[in-house]
C-alpha cells in the first residue's frame, strides 16, 4: 500500500473529516500523514513579500512531508464559491520553490474531499483544475459532506483504492 498525505485547509470539519477517511486508509494498510495548512501560517504571498522573504520559515518541512507521499488527499471547505485563502497561498508559495513551479505536483496522484455548509461542489471544481494544471492526476470521484449527509463508507474506500497501485 502506499503513504497518503492528507492535506487540511481548514481546522474545524474538513479536519475532522480526513481524521475519518485516514481511519478508513490505515484500515486498508496505508500509512497516513497529516499536514495543517493553518499551522504554516504562510504570510499572504505577493512578489514583493518573496523577494523580501528569501527562505520562508516552515515551507522546507512541509515540502518534505508532501514529497514522502505516494498520493494526496485534500480537504478543503468553499469559501465563497471558491478555495480557502489558506489552500491558495501555500499553493503560491510551493509554486515559487526551485526553478520549476510544477516539479511538486507534477503526476501526484490527488484526491479532493470536502466538509462544506456551501454544497462544496464549487470548491471541489475549483481544486480538481487548480491540481490538474499543476500536473497533478487528480481522481475522478470526489468526497463532498455536509451536515445532513454524512461520508460514504464505499466511496471513501473507493477513492482511497484508486489512488495507489495495487
Amino acid at each position: 500500500m502506499g503513504n497518503i498525505v492528507f492535506i487540511s485547509a481548514s481546522d474545524g470539519n474538513n479536519a475532522v473529516l480526513a481524521r475519518e477517511v485516514a481511519t478508513h486508509a490505515l484500515a486498508l494498510g496505508h500509512t497516513v500523514e497529516h499536514v495543517s495548512l493553518n499551522e504554516y501560517d504562510f504570510p499572504v504571498y505577493t512578489v514583493a513579500r518573496e523577494k523580501a522573504t528569501p527562505v520562508l520559515d516552515g515551507i522546507d518541512r512541509l515540502i518534505e512531508v508532501l514529497e514522502r507521499g505516494d498520493a494526496w488527499f485534500v480537504f478543503a471547505p468553499e469559501y465563497n464559491g471558491t478555495c480557502p485563502p489558506a489552500l491558495n497561498n501555500t499553493i503560491a508559495w510551493l509554486s515559487r520553490e526551485g526553478d520549476d513551479f510544477r516539479r511538486l505536483f507534477r503526476d501526484r496522484t490527488v484526491a479532493l474531499g470536502t466538509h462544506s455548509g456551501g454544497g462544496g461542489h464549487h470548491v471541489i471544481m475549483t481544486m480538481r483544475m487548480q491540481f490538474s494544471y499543476l500536473g497533478c492526476v487528480v481522481i475522478g470521484r470526489s468526497l463532498v459532506t455536509n451536515k445532513k449527509k454524512p461520508a460514504n463508507p464505499d466511496t471513501i474506500n473507493a477513492i482511497l483504492a484508486s489512488m495507489t497501485p495495487r
